[in-house]
């Protein structure tokens, strides 16, 4: 996982409530076998409207998704982060996200930035006032900001969630980073135990 401090661009204004993981990429992409390619499935079944936002080229080069309240609801599928990371985008925006959706994007480097309601809304009333708005998330400050749309608003993150971002680690570069302590175990642990090898 790539280290992420700060994600800094325009944004896709997705101002749609209750997005599903079905939604984000349909069951069909869930076939493939390689980990790639997922940006083609990104919302592929809305985005056959000519009218739907991702379909805008004034939103072509969005580095940041702000969809509305409950997003990443439905199956736990690492393919939905997948697909919104393959597309170009480093940080998705929402009142409130799913805990699997979440989760999954906290273990792959997709940034899951909680404002509040009427942040969200505010944000999205900007993004889609301007499309050439600059939007900034800050995970070092743990700050969301569009300073020519007036708006700062602090988000959360825990600790070790954080240093997960700032340091680019995913839950083996999180055990590696024990691997001394891993090896002096394995070289005196004792012959009869079972081993993986």
């Amino acid at each position: 996982m790539d280290a992420v401090q700060i994600v800094s661009g325009t944004a896709v204004p997705l101002r749609r409530s209750d997005v599903d993981t079905d939604q984000i990429i349909p069951s069909d992409w869930l076939k493939r076998v390689e980990r790639t390619g997922f940006d083609k499935g990104l919302f592929s079944e809305w985005r056959d409207d000519r009218d739907f936002v991702l379909n805008d080229e004034r939103y072509a080069e969005a580095v940041v998704l702000v969809a509305g309240p409950n997003f990443g609801t439905g199956s736990s599928r690492e393919h939905a982060v997948w697909a919104i990371q393959q597309y170009g985008f480093g940080a998705v925006v929402s009142p409130r996200f799913a805990d699997i959706f979440r989760n999954n994007c906290t273990k792959n480097g997709l940034v899951p930035v909680q404002v509040p309601a009427e942040v969200g809304e505010a944000l999205l009333d900007a993004v889609e006032a301007n499309p050439d708005l600059v939007v900034t998330v800050d995970v070092a400050n743990l700050v969301i900001e569009a300073p020519d749309a007036g708006i700062s608003c602090p988000f959360p993150l825990d600790d070790s969630t954080r240093e997960r971002f700032l340091e680019g680690l995913d839950d083996i570069g999180i055990s590696l980073r024990h691997e001394d302590d891993i090896v002096g175990y394995e070289a005196g642990r004792p012959a009869w135990l079972p081993t993986t090898a």
